[in-house]
């Protein structure tokens, strides 16, 4: 009998996550704590597209390296995961409105960096799901579409990042070096409000919480935390903190939902 899947919400790291041993091990420890679903659909922050668009379910569809400027090696990274045709038709038949399926589109590094540590076999089907809005209520009503998902097998990931100000990102500094004010204010809060799931705060975050644009000046690496929040819904929100710190000033905080 399969057991409902818990959702996950991640901050992603860029692709040098792979050489930062505190929070890959951070990774590894969270997945030692997950049941092997089914399969896995990815919603990252990095793909945004209307209407809703899931990515290709051809097998050796290559990744998405959406990032410029790095060394060769994180461009040799690969993350052969099983297609997912069948996921890809229930995302198809639980979302109001037209699905679109784009077949050139692979993992983006929203989806595989993560995935490449928290299931480094490769052996769990996945398929990423564009985000259609940054609308916080719109995005929360498509999780409640997917939460269906979870009682057959599915991980529903959400991968953006907690606080995602890169003018803040100085490697110069080290990935340990102290959050700016505004980051650690506006992390503080959002681990405050999801203890106490007040997903209305969170919903309206950007006049709650402290330091709100200066933590988003754009706020598509908050905007997957609404998908997992809907398809949370039934179990209340329940949630743990499973990653927490900074990383060269970005809050890394993750959580999961039962």
């Amino acid at each position: 009998m399969i057991e409902r899947q818990p959702v996950l919400f991640l901050s992603h790291g860029a692709p040098p996550l792979a050489d930062d041993a505190t929070w890959t091990g951070q990774l590894h420890a969270w997945s030692d704590r997950l049941e092997k679903p089914t399969s896995i659909l990815m919603v990252s922050a990095h793909w945004e597209n209307q209407p809703v668009t899931v990515s290709s379910t051809r097998p050796g569809t290559p990744l998405v390296y959406d990032f410029w400027g790095f060394p060769q090696k994180y461009y040799d990274v690969t993350y052969d995961a099983p297609v997912a045709p069948e996921l890809a038709q229930r995302v198809a038949g639980l979302v109001d409105g037209p699905v679109y399926q784009d077949q050139a589109r692979g993992l983006d590094h929203g989806a595989y960096v993560p995935l490449v540590e928290l299931f480094p076999e490769a052996d769990v089907p996945v398929v990423q799901m564009s985000l259609p809005t940054l609308d916080p209520k719109g995005l929360y009503e498509l999780g409640r579409r997917l939460a269906p998902l979870r009682d057959e097998g599915t991980l529903v990931v959400g991968s953006g990042f907690t606080t995602h100000n890169l003018r803040w990102f100085n490697p110069a500094g080290g990935a340990d070096v102290a959050a700016p004010t505004a980051s650690a204010e506006f992390d503080h809060w959002a681990a405050d409000a999801l203890a106490r799931r007040d997903i209305d705060a969170i919903l309206d975050f950007e006049s709650q919480a402290p330091a709100a644009h200066e933590a988003h000046p754009r706020t598509e690496h908050w905007a997957p935390l609404y998908v997992a929040l809907g398809a949370a819904e039934a179990s209340g929100h329940e949630n743990e903190v499973a990653v927490d710190g900074f990383w060269y000033g970005l809050s890394k905080r993750s959580w999961q939902f039962a």
